[in-house]
């Protein structure tokens, strides 16, 4: 990773310093955070109609709606970001009104995979890393169990 890209990392996600991260491709505008937790890479998702929303979830900005997006997927509320063998996870963000920013997907190995806006994708350690004011707090955690 490039000095410059890691420093408006952590200018933005200052937790990022202290938990650990590594960039794991370059920047795109093919799709953003919410597309990717869901593990699409074709399409930027949110509720408005320039972009990709699935029809059957109402074109609204809030944490409801962003919970029904991934209950779509199979997903459902759970109360800890902890590893589980054999489930797949994702955090929602969400700002100091309420307002969803960002979804982190957990890998395989424990640690949680990001899009970073129309830049790049991190692995990070923690939820904690991203903590911040560009990304608020985290919400809520949904789990299901992985694809075979």
């Amino acid at each position: 990773m490039s000095s410059e890209e890691q420093k408006l990392i952590e200018e933005i996600f200052p937790g990022l310093q202290s938990t650990g991260y590594d960039i794991t491709s370059p920047a795109t505008k093919e799709y953003n955070c919410i597309a990717w937790a869901a593990e699409d890479t074709e399409a930027w998702w949110w509720p408005n109609k320039d972009c990709f929303w699935p029809s059957e979830v109402p074109q609204e900005e809030n944490i409801d709606v962003f919970i029904k997006v991934y209950e779509a997927l199979g997903y459902s509320l759970c109360d800890s970001n902890s590893y589980e063998e054999g489930v797949e996870k994702v955090a929602i963000y969400v700002d100091s009104e309420g307002i969803p920013t960002h979804a982190a997907r957990q890998l395989s190995n424990g640690r949680w995979t990001s899009k970073l806006g129309k830049s790049e994708d991190i692995e990070h350690n923690t939820l904690d890393g991203l903590v911040s004011t560009e990304y608020g707090t985290v919400a809520v955690i949904m789990k299901r169990l992985k694809k075979k």
